[in-house]
């Protein structure tokens, strides 16, 4: 993998640049949409190529819990077998490790827990992790680490970084593919000495790039901002920047002012399946009545197959009616929504223009952090 900056803005930490992979070039910052089985949510490749999607992200603890990496890498890798040839990015399972709390332990060699889907038992260390990404075949793998909980003791998040810092250096050590690159992930919960020694520590490995992880998890948008540029201070110039799971249109705003170059976020599919559409003017909740014989389309402007042939009032019809075609639509609209943005977001960066006024500055910004 080559990262290649071509562009930064004078007034903020903003960047563009170029991601070479072994499954092709992203432009960033770039948004990922989220395949945690291996597939976006009522979308095809074919759907995510049309609204310029250009990498992906899978989930790595899902994918081994069922179908397997290795049935996954003996029909060709995880990119054959979606039938996705972009790149691919896969999450190592660090989020799940919160998220299944009441079925894990963690120990300083790993991570042992029951399957939620049939109870049996597995463990998981960062050489099995790595390994796991490798044989899938993807273009970028994360390392091991823990999501930490917010609240959480000084004792418990300094703990849990310094053993998310070894887990690192375990990772690096296990990594057998060249064309697979690997991130190292901050973590540190809100409190900055740790956030900053864990950075500079990770900095001082080889990783391929490296994420802040562990934020956006109740600690509130004020201080999710703070934390998320504080991280991105911290990292190393040259390296590609991931700020991970955060997806609302101004955490994606704010995360290029503050130098991310990659995003992603579950929001814009589970929100389409939930009847909420982004536009040109903000949130729409296509399921109110308001919208019963509305002949516009969701947004004049949007190039989506949704806005070019059908009206809010028939999109209201098949949400209230039940029908798959809603859940189709509305994701197709809200991803295609996000990755406009992203171009636009570019677009600003390379035209030295106002980052606050992307998206017609509708988004409620938080001020930016010097």
């Amino acid at each position: 993998m080559k990262f290649t900056i071509t562009d930064n803005d004078p007034g903020s930490r903003a960047r563009t640049g170029m991601l070479d992979t072994a499954h092709g070039v992203v432009e960033t910052p770039a948004f990922m949409p989220v395949g945690t089985r291996g597939a976006v949510k009522a979308l095809s490749p074919r759907d995510l190529r049309e609204v310029s999607s250009q990498i992906i992200l899978c989930n790595t603890y899902h994918l081994y819990m069922r179908p397997g990496e290795e049935l996954i890498r003996d029909l060709g890798g995880l990119h054959a077998f979606m039938g996705w040839d972009g790149p691919i990015l896969t999450d190592s399972g660090g989020y799940q490790v919160l998220s299944l709390a009441a079925m894990r332990k963690i120990t300083e060699e790993g991570v042992s827990f029951r399957s939620h889907l049939d109870g049996s038992s597995h463990f998981l260390t960062p050489e099995k992790v790595v390994g796991i990404q490798q044989a899938l075949g993807v273009d970028v793998a994360m390392v091991l680490d823990e999501c930490i909980p917010y609240p959480a003791s000084r004792e418990y998040v300094k703990a849990s970084t310094d053993r998310t810092v070894r887990w690192a250096r375990r990772s690096l050590e296990a990594s057998r593919n060249p064309d697979c690159a690997l991130f190292g992930i901050v973590q540190g919960g809100v409190l900055k000495d740790l956030r900053e020694d864990c950075a500079a520590r990770l900095a001082d490995l080889p990783f391929d790039g490296y994420a802040a992880g562990g934020l956006g998890i109740g600690e509130g948008p004020a201080l999710l901002a703070e934390m998320g540029a504080f991280t991105a201070a911290r990292m190393p110039e040259d390296r590609p920047r991931y700020l991970m799971g955060l997806g609302k249109p101004e955490d994606l705003i704010h995360g290029v002012r503050s130098g991310y170059d990659l995003f992603d976020c579950v929001l814009p599919t589970r929100n389409a399946r939930n009847g909420t559409l982004y536009t040109a003017t903000g949130k729409l909740s296509i399921k109110n009545a308001a919208f019963a014989r509305d002949p516009r389309p969701v947004d004049e402007g949007c190039p989506c197959y949704g806005c070019r042939h059908f009206s809010r009032a028939y999109l209201r019809h098949l949400y209230v009616a039940g029908e798959i075609l809603a859940a189709y639509l509305n994701t197709l609209h809200n991803v295609c929504y996000y990755q406009r943005l992203m171009t636009e977001l570019r677009g600003a960066v390379r035209d030295r223009s106002s980052l606050e006024n992307v998206a017609g500055g509708i988004w409620d910004l938080p001020e930016p952090v010097a």
